[in-house]
């Protein structure tokens, strides 16, 4: 039995048909000139046949007293990859429009929790001649910043190399690690050994909400309540769009903010235009859940499950002009940050355990007539490969992520680092968010309302 982590338990504590909790990514690739009509035939072989599977991908809820156990881990024996990798092909001709419909119903699917919590999907037949994979893994095994080193580990920057690697496949990745054996009694060692140290957290986490309550940094249950923070169903709706970073690094280096930032003031003034279309934008400020991955490169491969800090930042979706909106972003996740830095790894996950808590209570009866959230969405930029990669000689074109709506948080925007450009998914609820397709212009719109602003 291996015990989960109190962020990793919510996450499988707080899943329902309503409440999907797996993150998943859609990656499109261009096969290479000399690909035959069965390139993608032979590469679904070659894949099937990774039949080693790691400890990670064989994990699934343990039962405990005759039910579902959100504390600890079973591990599969066998993992039937003609379940857990499928192919498709999409309906002639296939465009992004058919390829988004068929990743939006992906991923409103539940993963079975009596198998290891995981699926992938090989996907053909777009008509500009790419391909496509789609995968989805359960919250409670992986955080943004872990699936994405997987996916980096299981690509190659050669273009001959035509070596099929696999995320769920030993080959790719230091196994020393992580097929070590876990006593059934060994986890609850290391709990007993944590809970001294979670005790004295509490120590080291007043010091910081004391300059919260001070006024110094965005508090949890502030955020007004809008369109977005409603009850939600399990059906999804998709959005993606690509941006040059160099766009991004223009803005950040004549103003000084972060990436970070200036995706995050895009992200305002898209929601911003967005809410007042729909006639909802609330008078006071939206605030958004920002994770900081806190995992140093050393724990990269030592560590599993997720380590992230919870960071509130105020998007000032309240100001008119994007200048003022950016500088209000930084001032805001440069505070939030000095709190998390502040603290051990253990309390500031406790921490982002403490504001992620609501979301637990908002699965309650008479929860939607609180007036305040925690907060109104999240906003995550999980770092990507930076050179052109590839798979078996097919480069990677395009590799959207895709996250978790929460509920009463009905839209989740997340994005990642490819190459040059930025890749974002959008995914929101398919009942509650309408026309999720014109975010990303009203985005584009911010973009250059803060470009024409440092000409």
């Amino acid at each position: 039995m291996d015990l989960l982590n109190p962020l990793d338990a919510i996450f499988l504590a707080i899943e329902s048909r309503e409440h999907p909790m797996h993150v998943g990514g859609l990656q499109l690739f261009e096969p290479p000139a000399d690909a035959g009509p069965e390139f993608v035939h032979d590469l679904y072989a070659a894949m099937s046949a990774s039949t080693e599977v790691r400890t990670r991908f064989r994990r699934h809820p343990s039962r405990t007293f005759g039910g579902f156990s959100s504390v600890s881990w079973s591990h599969a024996e066998h993992v039937d990859l003609g379940y857990h990798l499928r192919r498709s092909a999409l309906p002639g001709p296939g465009g992004m429009e058919d390829l988004l419909d068929l990743t939006e119903r992906l991923h409103g699917i539940l993963l079975d929790r009596h198998r290891p919590l995981w699926e992938a999907r090989l996907i053909e037949g777009l008509d500009d001649g790419r391909f496509a994979l789609y995968m989805k893994m359960h919250h409670a095994l992986i955080d943004g910043v872990s699936a994405m080193r997987l996916l980096q580990r299981t690509l190659t920057d050669d273009p001959l190399d035509s070596q099929v690697r696999v995320p769920w496949g030993t080959a790719p990745i230091r196994e020393s690690v992580e097929l070590a054996a876990v006593e059934p009694t060994s986890s609850w060692q290391q709990l007993r050994k944590a809970l001294p140290r979670m005790v004295r957290s509490t120590a080291s986490i007043a010091a910081p909400l004391r300059g919260a309550i001070d006024g110094r940094l965005t508090m949890p249950m502030t955020a007004p309540r809008t369109m977005f923070n409603v009850s939600i169903g399990g059906a999804r709706r998709i959005a993606v769009r690509s941006w040059p970073l160099e766009r991004i690094n223009r803005v950040r280096q004549a103003t000084g903010a972060t990436v970070n930032d200036v995706v995050l003031a895009m992200s305002a003034a898209g929601l911003r235009s967005y809410l007042i279309e729909h006639d909802g934008l609330p008078a006071e400020p939206l605030i958004a859940m920002v994770p900081v991955n806190i995992r140093t490169a050393a724990e990269a491969d030592a560590s599993e499950g997720n380590m992230v800090a919870a960071c509130l930042a105020n998007l000032a979706t309240h100001l008119d002009d994007p200048m003022a909106r950016l500088t209000a972003i930084s001032t805001s996740m440069r505070e939030a940050k000095q709190v998390f830095t502040q603290l051990p790894k253990l309390e500031a996950m406790a921490l982002s355990a403490l504001l992620m808590s609501p979301l637990g209570v908002s699965l309650l009866p008479g929860f939607e007539a609180l007036p305040r959230m925690p907060f109104n969405l999240v906003i995550s930029n999980v770092p990507g490969p930076r050179k052109p990669v590839y798979m078996q000689g097919a480069r990677l074109d395009s590799n959207y992520p895709l996250s978790i709506p929460f509920e009463s948080q009905a839209m989740n925007i997340t994005l990642t680092t490819n190459g040059e450009n930025l890749d974002f998914g959008f995914v929101g609820c398919r009942r509650t968010v309408p026309d999720l397709d014109r975010l990303p212009g009203h985005m584009e719109d911010g973009l250059a309302e803060l470009e024409r602003a440092i000409a």
